[in-house]
């Protein structure tokens, strides 16, 4: 603590922190340049993760075939079979008739495996149950061959009934059942249809062509002369052609059929693409484009305040909040203004949506199916829909603003219009990057962040040699009161000699 002015009555701490003011001047300029820059690297990382999003947005739809060849698909008979489209590119149409649907294979003891008041948590052992230490279950797999090696399920000491069951419908091939009122267990196989070629086995094992158990099983499973059903193959006649498939769900041409029940009669189906989807993904990629080109044009235009610096710390002590809100909305405008990066990339986006695609057989160009660049100089480049047109497009060949967007030549100029803009996009994220950095990025990785860590050093080294100034300058203070109370004293003393004599 410092006691100072007591000879000279002055106030040395306020005048030294005047003359410290003016020494902190050139300070305060390198902290506005290193604040303005900080700013400016969270305006280029804002605008790097609008082109991201519109970057992901633009791949995950417009590159993508699954967005255009989305179908409706009526049935005659909806609650008998549903068709719906998988990967097909063109329409189709046909007529099913189910004569017989496909069933998993099932079995069944015959004799009670347990007591109807068991508990299934309770040690088989603890139950005075006979077991085995192993089972062999084979069933039918997703291919329609029965499983030759099938799975091994081993019975400890430990074991409970619900261990058992936990086991085997979690890791073979078929579900188990334990009923409580009958005391049986039952077993459906995972997979539904019939194999053709059917085991002889001998031995304690219980065939059927799609379950078969081997194993010690007279005392623990008793499925000994089981009761089972064999599984069977779903048979339908399509398109005059009677077929059969292991499953009730399988797919033709790149359709998925779903059969429900047996018909009587024909069934027809047919599809169409579905244009209102296909329409909604088209028109929300040129809304999104037409945000992002209106953002960084606005960015690259903002105006530049150079009168507003940023404040200080002492400056805003004697301000208000809502003086300091304003005051730094212009301080911070046009930290992107005329960049170089972003305006390139405009540029980019704008020939790489306008040029022609080679190579493709339908449309070649935006304009053909109804999309045009705004004529309003005003708007920079916006796109404008003509959605009869697009709709038309759409409904006369999806697959062809498929390929007008997502055609992947081996020349730039054979590239869809969507994978140009995504190059392009992915290049001024590049430059971005090395610019301003990201998130996580350490200042010694990007160019801005090198600045400011040369900023940050001169602000240490300036602020140590003020600390060297204004300690200098409490010792020449303090000299200077020493000096006056020297001469104090010997005034004092002259008065006190003169006035004696």
């Amino acid at each position: 603590m410092r006691i100072t002015g007591l000879a000279s009555g002055m106030d040395t701490d306020t005048m030294i922190k005047e003359l410290m003011n003016a020494q902190r001047i050139p300070l305060d300029k390198i902290m506005q340049k290193k604040q303005y820059m900080e700013w400016q690297r969270d305006d280029y990382r804002a605008a790097n993760k609008k082109l991201f999003d519109f970057r992901n947005l633009t791949s995950d739809t417009m590159l993508r075939q699954s967005t255009y060849i989305q179908k409706t698909v009526t049935s005659s008979a909806p609650d008998e079979i549903s068709v719906r489209n998988i990967s097909s590119t063109s329409d189709f149409t046909g007529k099913i008739n189910v004569k017989q649907l496909a069933e998993s294979a099932t079995m069944q003891s015959t004799d009670r495996v347990l007591a109807s008041d068991a508990d299934l948590t309770k040690k088989l052992k603890d139950l005075k149950v006979e077991v085995p230490s192993s089972f062999t279950i084979k069933a039918i797999k997703t291919d329609g061959s029965l499983d030759k090696d099938g799975y091994v399920v081993k019975i400890d000491e430990n074991s409970t009934m619900q261990s058992v069951l936990n086991d085997i419908n979690k890791n073979s091939g078929v579900n188990a059942f334990y009923d409580s009122f009958t005391g049986k267990m039952a077993f459906t196989a995972k997979n539904s249809g019939e194999i053709a070629n059917t085991l002889d086995a001998g031995g304690n094992t219980i065939n059927h062509p799609e379950i078969v158990i081997e194993g010690d099983t007279n005392n623990f499973l008793k499925v000994t002369g089981a009761v089972a059903t064999e599984g069977k193959n779903a048979i339908f006649v399509y398109n005059g052609l009677e077929t059969q498939r292991q499953t009730n769900t399988f797919q033709i041409n790149g359709f998925e059929v779903s059969l429900k029940k047996a018909s009587e009669s024909d069934i027809t189906f047919s599809s169409s693409p579905d244009t209102d989807k296909i329409l909604e993904s088209v028109v929300k990629f040129v809304d999104e484009y037409n945000k992002l080109i209106e953002n960084l044009n606005s960015e690259i235009r903002e105006k530049k305040y150079r009168d507003f610096q940023p404040l200080s710390t002492e400056q805003k002590a004697d301000m208000k909040e809502k003086e300091i809100e304003l005051w730094e909305e212009k301080a911070k405008s046009g930290t992107l203004r005329n960049d170089s990066v972003i305006s390139s990339a405009l540029s980019q986006m704008r020939s790489a949506l306008n040029a022609a695609v080679g190579g493709v057989l339908g449309a070649d160009r935006l304009s053909e199916i109804g999309i045009t660049t705004s004529n309003n100089y005003m708007e920079n480049g916006k796109l404008v829909i003509d959605e009869t047109k697009l709709r038309k497009a759409i409904s006369d060949d999806p697959n062809q603003v498929y390929e007008l967007f997502a055609a992947d030549g081996p020349n730039d100029s054979d590239k869809g219009l969507a994978r140009r803009l995504v190059a392009t996009l992915d290049d001024t994220r590049k430059k971005v990057i090395e610019k301003a950095g990201t998130d996580t990025a350490v200042n010694t990785t990007f160019s801005l962040g090198r600045t400011l860590k040369g900023f940050e050093d001169q602000i240490s080294r300036f602020e140590d040699r003020l600390q060297l100034i204004e300690t200098r300058y409490y010792k020449q203070f303090s000299a200077m009161e020493s000096a006056i109370l020297r001469a104090n004293n010997q005034s004092s003393y002259l008065m006190n000699a003169f006035g004696g004599q």
